[in-house]
C-alpha cells in the first residue's frame, strides 16, 4: 500500500508538473473556453473507460461534488490566472506551493485529529524546497498575494474536499464527476464572459496540447493521484504536491526554456528529503 500510493502520488504529481510545456502551446487560446473543453474531454474519456460501471453519487454527495467542481478545478484556474496577470509568476507559485503545509495541517484537523509533527515537519521542508526551485524575486501586490492566497486554498480543496467522497465513488467516479460539472462551470463562465468567442477550432499544435492535457493531465493524473490519496491519506500524499515545481524545472529545462541554477538543484534535493521524512514510519 505505501510503495503503490507513493508511486501513484509521485507520478501524478510529475504529471501535472509536464502540463507546464503544454500549457504553454495554449497560452493564446481564451482561457476559460480552453479549460472547459478540456475537462469535458478528460470526462468524456473516463466515463467511456468506465463502460457504465460509475458509481451514482447519493443526493448527500452532490454539493461536495459540487464544492470540489467549483473550487479544486474551476477556481483554482481562474485564481491563478487573475493572480498570474497582478504578481510575478515565481512569487505566485511560491505561495501554491505551500499546499503540502496546508494540507499537512487542515488533513488530520477535518477528520478530528492532531497534525503529526514529523508530517508537518516534512511538509515545510518541501515547501521551502519548492520555493526554492520556483522563487525568481518578482514582485507582489497586495491583490497578487490575495488571489494568490485563494489559488493556494483551492488547491487544498481539491484533495481535502475529495476525502469523503473517495470510499464509496472512488477515483474514477470522483475525477469523472468533478471533471464534468468543473466543464459545466467554465463553458458558463466563459459563454458570459466573451459570447461566441469563448471557445474556437484549435490549430493542430494547440489541439495536441489540449489532448495532453485531457488525456494525460486530468484523466490519468486526477485518478493516479486520488488513487495515492486513498492509499497513503491526504496529508502524506500531499507532501508529493512539491513535486509539481521540480518536473515543471525539468521539463523547461529539457526543452531549452529554463536553466538549472545551484539554487534550484538544492530546492529539488531539499522537496526529495522532506518527501522521504514524512513517508518513514
Amino acid at each position: 500500500v505505501e510503495v503503490a500510493g507513493s508511486l501513484q502520488a509521485g507520478v501524478a504529481m510529475v504529471v501535472v508538473g509536464s502540463s507546464v510545456a503544454a500549457s504553454s502551446l495554449v497560452a493564446d487560446y481564451p482561457i476559460l473556453g480552453g479549460q472547459a473543453a478540456r475537462y469535458a474531454l478528460g470526462a468524456a474519456l473516463l466515463a467511456a473507460l468506465a463502460r457504465g460501471r460509475l458509481p451514482r453519487p447519493r443526493p448527500a454527495q452532490l454539493p461536495g461534488l459540487l464544492a470540489l467542481a467549483a473550487t479544486g478545478l474551476a477556481g483554482f484556474n481562474v485564481f491563478l490566472i487573475a493572480a498570474l496577470r497582478q504578481a510575478d509568476a515565481g512569487s505566485v507559485g511560491v505561495i501554491v506551493g505551500c499546499v503540502p503545509l496546508a494540507l499537512a495541517l487542515l488533513g488530520p484537523a477535518l477528520e478530528g485529529r492532531a497534525p503529526s509533527g514529523r508530517v508537518v515537519a516534512a511538509a515545510l521542508v518541501v515547501s521551502a524546497g519548492a520555493a526554492f526551485v520556483q522563487w525568481s524575486g518578482g514582485p507582489m501586490s497586495p491583490a497578487g498575494l490575495a488571489l494568490s492566497l485563494g489559488a493556494l486554498a483551492c488547491e487544498a480543496a481539491f484533495s481535502l474536499l475529495a476525502v469523503p467522497l473517495l470510499a464509496t465513488l472512488g477515483p474514477v467516479g470522483v475525477s469523472t464527476y468533478a471533471c464534468a460539472a468543473a466543464a459545466a462551470m467554465l463553458l458558463a463562465g466563459a459563454v458570459g464572459a466573451s459570447g461566441a468567442d469563448a471557445v474556437r477550432l484549435p490549430p493542430p499544435q494547440e489541439a495536441a496540447a489540449f489532448g495532453y492535457l485531457a488525456v494525460v493531465v486530468t484523466a490519468f493524473g486526477f485518478v493516479l493521484w486520488y488513487s495515492g490519496v486513498r492509499r497513503l491519506g491526504v496529508e502524506r500524499a500531499g507532501l508529493f504536491a512539491g513535486l509539481v515545481p521540480v518536473a515543471a524545472l525539468v521539463t523547461s529545462a529539457a526543452v531549452g526554456a529554463a536553466t538549472f541554477p545551484l539554487s534550484r538543484l538544492l530546492g529539488a534535493v531539499a522537496v526529495g528529503a522532506g518527501v522521504t521524512l514524512g513517508m518513514r514510519r
